[in-house]
C-alpha cells in the first residue's frame, strides 16, 4: 500500500529556503568583515628613506641662499665723444692701471675742430699782444703830453713869481702881472687835465686788455675742451683693477666690442672692477628674507673655502620671488675667488635654547602641521602622525607638538604612500 509523502517535500523546500538565507547572510558578513580590514602596510626600502631622531638642545636658525661674488668697487667706462673703434688694446680679464688705454677711437671732424680751436687761440693771443702794444704806446704819448703840460705850468708859475717881484719894483705894470697870473692858472689847469687823461688812459688800457683777455681765455678753454675730447678718443681704465667687460649694447643685448664699430658719446663700453674687494649677493626666498637683518653673521662657501661675512644690505624689492641680500666679506679670499663666481651662503639669524628639533623634512612650511611617519619600537614599522612644526633652519626644524625626544621619523618625501597610514621598512 503506497503512503503519501507531502510532508517530506515541504520540509525539503523549507530547508532550501533556510540554507539560501544563511548563505546570503554569510556572504554579507564576509563582505562587511573584509571591508573593515585595513589594507596591508606596503614595504619601503630603508636605504631609500632618510630617518632622523628627535633631539632636545640649542638650535641655530639659519637661512640659506645662492648667489654670486660681485666687486664692491666697479667703474663703468663710457665714451666721452663720438668715434669709430680703431684699436682694441686690452681684453677682458687683463689687469689694468688707471692710465691704461683700453680702446682707441677716431673722429676726423673732432681732430679738425681741435686744430681750428688751436689756431683761434693763437690769433686771440696775437690780437691781445697787438692791443697791448698799441695801448702802451697811447699811454706813453699821454705821459709825454702830461709831462710837457706840467713843465709849462711850472714855468708859468715861476714867471708869475718873477713878475710879482718886478711889479713891486715898478718895473712892470699891474696889467702885465695879471696876465702872467692868468697864464699860470690856465697852464696849471691844463696840466691837471692831462694828468686826468693819463690816469684815464691807464684805466682804458686795463679795460680793453681785460676784454681782449676774456676772448683769449674763451679761445683757450675751447681749445682745451677740444684737446680733451681729442685725448678722450683714447679710452682709459680710470682706476686700477681687472677689465671685466668690453662690449657694446646692440638691439638691447651686450655684444663684444669690435674694430670698426661706431659708438656715440656717453655709451658705456667697458667695466673695470677691483678683484680684491668682493661681496656676496645672495638670493633669499621672500618668505625667509623677513627674518634676515642687517648685521647678522654669515658664511660664504666658494666651493674652495668658506669666508666669514656680515649682512650689510637687504634689497627692499622682490624679484622672481627672492630678495637680494648683500654680505660683506670679512675674511681673506681663497684661491679662485673671482667676480661672478657662484657661491652658497648661510646667514645665522638666531640661536634658540632648549627646544625639540629634528632634521628638516622634504615637505612642510614653518609653523604648520604636517603628516610624518614615526617609527614604532620594533624599528621596522612606521605610522603616520600629525606633527606641528615651529621655526625652521637650513637643515633642522623646531618641533612644537606631536613628537617626543628620542623618537625617530622619516624625513624623506613619502607622498607615494599618502593612502597608507603605515609602512614597513625593509
Amino acid at each position: 500500500m503506497d503512503i503519501r509523502r507531502e510532508n517530506v517535500a515541504k520540509q525539503k523546500r523549507n530547508r532550501r529556503i533556510i540554507y539560501g538565507v544563511l548563505g546570503v547572510v554569510a556572504i554579507v558578513g564576509v563582505t562587511v568583515g573584509l571591508s573593515r580590514l585595513k589594507p596591508a602596510a606596503p614595504g619601503v626600502e630603508r636605504s631609500t628613506v632618510w630617518v632622523d631622531t628627535v633631539k632636545r638642545g640649542n638650535m641655530l636658525l639659519q637661512t640659506h641662499g645662492l648667489g654670486t661674488l660681485t666687486p664692491e668697487e666697479i667703474r663703468w667706462i663710457p665714451t666721452l665723444t663720438d668715434g669709430r673703434v680703431e684699436q682694441i688694446l686690452m681684453r677682458p680679464g687683463t689687469k689694468v692701471k688707471a692710465d691704461t688705454v683700453l680702446v682707441v677711437l677716431s673722429n676726423p671732424q673732432l681732430q679738425q675742430e681741435a686744430i681750428d680751436a688751436g689756431l683761434k687761440l693763437k690769433a686771440a693771443q696775437a690780437d691781445y699782444n697787438k692791443l697791448q702794444v698799441s695801448l702802451q704806446s697811447d699811454v706813453l704819448n699821454q705821459k709825454a703830453t702830461t709831462a710837457k703840460a706840467e713843465l709849462d705850468a711850472t714855468q708859468a708859475k715861476r714867471q708869475m713869481e718873477i713878475d710879482t717881484q718886478l711889479q713891486k719894483l715898478g718895473t712892470i705894470s699891474p696889467q702885465t702881472l695879471e696876465t702872467s697870473r692868468g697864464n699860470t692858472e690856465q697852464l696849471a689847469a691844463k696840466a691837471q687835465i692831462e694828468r686826468d687823461r693819463l690816469e684815464n688812459s691807464s684805466k682804458v688800457k686795463e679795460a680793453q686788455l681785460a676784454a681782449q683777455q676774456a676772448l683769449v681765455d674763451q679761445a683757450r678753454e675751447l681749445a682745451h675742451l677740444n684737446q680733451t675730447r681729442l685725448e678722450a678718443l683714447k679710452v682709459k681704465a680710470g682706476t686700477d683693477g681687472v677689465l671685466q667687460q668690453l662690449s657694446l649694447s646692440v638691439a638691447g643685448t651686450d655684444q663684444p666690442l669690435q674694430v670698426g664699430q661706431q659708438v656715440s658719446a656717453g655709451t658705456t663700453i667697458a667695466k673695470v672692477a677691483n678683484p680684491t674687494k668682493l661681496k656676496a649677493e645672495l638670493k633669499i626666498p621672500e618668505t625667509q628674507a623677513k627674518d634676515v637683518q642687517v648685521g647678522q653673521p654669515a658664511e660664504i662657501d666658494t666651493h674652495n673655502g668658506v669666508i666669514p661675512g656680515r649682512v650689510t644690505r637687504i634689497d627692499p624689492s622682490v624679484q622672481n620671488g627672492t630678495r637680494t641680500v648683500d654680505v660683506t666679506l670679512t675674511g681673506e679670499l681663497p684661491p679662485g675667488a673671482v667676480p661672478d663666481l657662484s657661491v652658497d651662503g648661510v646667514i645665522d639669524r638666531e640661536r634658540i635654547q632648549n627646544v625639540l628639533f629634528v632634521g628638516r623634512p622634504a615637505f612642510g612650511q614653518d609653523k604648520s602641521t604636517v603628516g610624518m611617519f614615526r617609527l614604532l619600537p620594533d624599528g621596522k614599522t612606521a605610522e603616520r602622525i600629525q606633527v606641528q612644526l615651529g621655526r625652521s633652519s637650513v637643515s633642522t626644524v623646531e618641533i612644537v607638538g606631536g613628537l617626543k625626544e628620542g623618537e625617530q621619523v622619516v624625513l624623506s618625501d613619502m607622498s607615494r604612500w599618502d593612502q597608507y597610514d603605515r609602512v614597513r621598512l625593509e
